[in-house]
């Protein structure tokens, strides 16, 4: 379960994300201009220290673009080439933002969701008084058999992050992490793991009622 709290956060996540996004190899859109946010998916940390969510955004008249982030108190050990920015929230205090795709409580929780059939984290949020269930703008999940162990999350040095056109390649430990960084016309998974054993998770949002795939995890044989 989510905990989302009724916040001002600075900078936003809107402004985050178009002074960052423009910047990354996979772009693909206008940059200089504000994104939209079209719809997001969280993940819970077992030790629930790291706050976990994965934010679909355009850029303009560019396709849909994918990025993970996760939230910390304090800066994540050796992973300063991830971070995005640092952002004050009114409820949480000062926030480090990274690039999820280098920061191993997020690595673990979609490795664990794609490989054990798991699904985004239910939503919350606490409104006079009252605890409420928030409906999800987007629907994941894993193609793997439920009732799996979980995933450990890796440290940091064990990570290795190789960026590919429309995606982010990770290797941690034996696993092989694929991030589709850009959704449009073409499947920038199909290929990728051919001769590896895989799960994929899957979603859905409004502008997307069929499921596509969007992070791939490969297993050793």
């Amino acid at each position: 379960m989510a905990l989302l709290h009724q916040a001002d956060i600075t900078p936003t996540k809107i402004d985050m994300l178009s002074r960052w996004a423009p910047t990354q190899p996979w772009f693909v859109g206008d940059a200089g201009v504000s994104v939209t946010n079209l719809a997001a998916y969280r993940f819970d940390d077992p030790d629930g220290q790291v706050g976990i969510e994965t934010i679909l955004i355009t850029a303009g008249a560019g396709p849909v673009l994918q990025i993970p982030v996760t939230y910390r108190d304090a800066p994540l050990a050796g992973a300063d080439a991830s971070l995005i920015t640092t952002m004050q929230h009114s409820v949480l205090g000062e926030r480090w933002v990274y690039d999820a795709t280098g920061d191993p409580a997020y690595l673990a929780a979609v490795a664990t969701a794609a490989l054990t059939g798991g699904h985004q984290a239910e939503l919350t949020i606490e409104i006079d008084g009252q605890m409420v269930v928030r409906e999800p703008t987007a629907v994941v999940a894993g193609s793997g058999t439920p009732g799996g162990a979980a995933v450990t999350p890796p440290a940091v040095a064990e990570i290795s992050i190789r960026q590919e056109p429309g995606a982010t390649v990770v290797t941690a430990g034996t696993l092989r992490i694929i991030v589709a960084r850009v959704l449009g016309d073409d499947d920038v998974l199909a290929n990728q793991a051919p001769d590896s054993a895989h799960e994929v998770l899957a979603g859905t949002w409004s502008d997307q009622p069929t499921l596509r795939a969007l992070v791939l995890v490969a297993t050793p044989a």
